[in-house]
């Protein structure tokens, strides 16, 4: 497995909706797993364009095993109040607009992660794609440039029953999972792009963001979280402990639900 590994910079605004919040438009306060490959397939197709996107993104979920986001920064989440027309004939004194709640994020770094099958050329084709391509954070408007894109790591695989330490959003419910220190915030979220061929479904996965929440502005931290069981972790294989790792030795990702 290998770990494609990059910081970006927000440019503006951003606006990650939570499914089916629409008139009252709510935001994650980062990228949730489907919206990193979303980005990923995006810039893939963009530097490539030799099929349709949807043959890239199911391509690329194929050859996906982990992904996920974290906040390097703090965030500052608001609510807004726009104005949308629905009608345009209308008697004089009718009304022609009405009146939509959405939130808007603002944050300057994110780091974003994606572990994978060992592809060599897709690696190749999504580093290029980072490079030469426009990215988005959510929506069409958010703009974002990559800072910095770590070498690519290899990842190891275990199972573990001890208490770990983890800064990037994870599978929660407390049947499995205790936690032991720090605080987070609970989102349902989808996981994949693609429906499942064999269940015709999307489901919404429960997940927990390591994210404080201090004088209405939101704050990157860490979870101590203790299984009840065995889980699945990820961790980054490195032969020598060094100060140009994305994030500090030892930090586990655990393994979300996907396939």
């Amino acid at each position: 497995m290998k770990a494609l590994i990059f910081d970006v910079r927000l440019n503006s605004l951003f606006s990650i909706r939570i499914p089916y919040t629409w008139q009252s438009a709510l935001i994650y306060p980062v990228l949730p797993p489907s919206a990193v490959i979303g980005m990923l397939a995006n810039a893939l197709q963009r530097v490539e364009n030799k099929k349709h996107p949807r043959e890239y993104l199911k391509e690329l979920e194929s050859k996906i095993i982990w992904v996920g986001a974290r906040l390097l920064s703090p965030c500052i989440v608001k609510s807004y109040t726009t104005s949308a027309i629905f009608n345009w004939k209308i008697k004089m004194g009718g009304k022609a607009t009405n009146s939509l709640g959405r939130e808007f994020g603002f944050t300057k770094n994110v780091q974003i992660i994606a572990v994978m099958k060992n592809e060599d050329n897709l690696l190749s084709m999504l580093l290029l794609g980072l490079k030469r391509t426009s990215l988005t954070m959510g929506d069409s408007e958010s703009a974002l440039t990559i800072e910095r894109i770590y070498p690519i790591y290899n990842i190891k695989e275990y199972t573990i029953e001890k208490e770990i330490e983890t800064f990037f959003p994870f599978p929660f419910s407390f049947e499995q999972i205790e936690i032991t220190a720090g605080t987070g915030r609970v989102y349902m979220i989808h996981e994949k792009c693609m429906k499942d061929e064999s269940k015709k479904n999307l489901p919404l996965i429960t997940y927990i963001f390591p994210i404080k929440e201090e004088n209405s502005i939101l704050f990157p931290t860490t979870l101590k979280i203790k299984p009840k069981n065995k889980i699945n972790v990820l961790e980054l294989e490195t032969l020598n402990i060094n100060n140009n790792l994305p994030f500090p030795q030892g930090s586990l990702l655990v393994k979300n639900t996907r396939s």
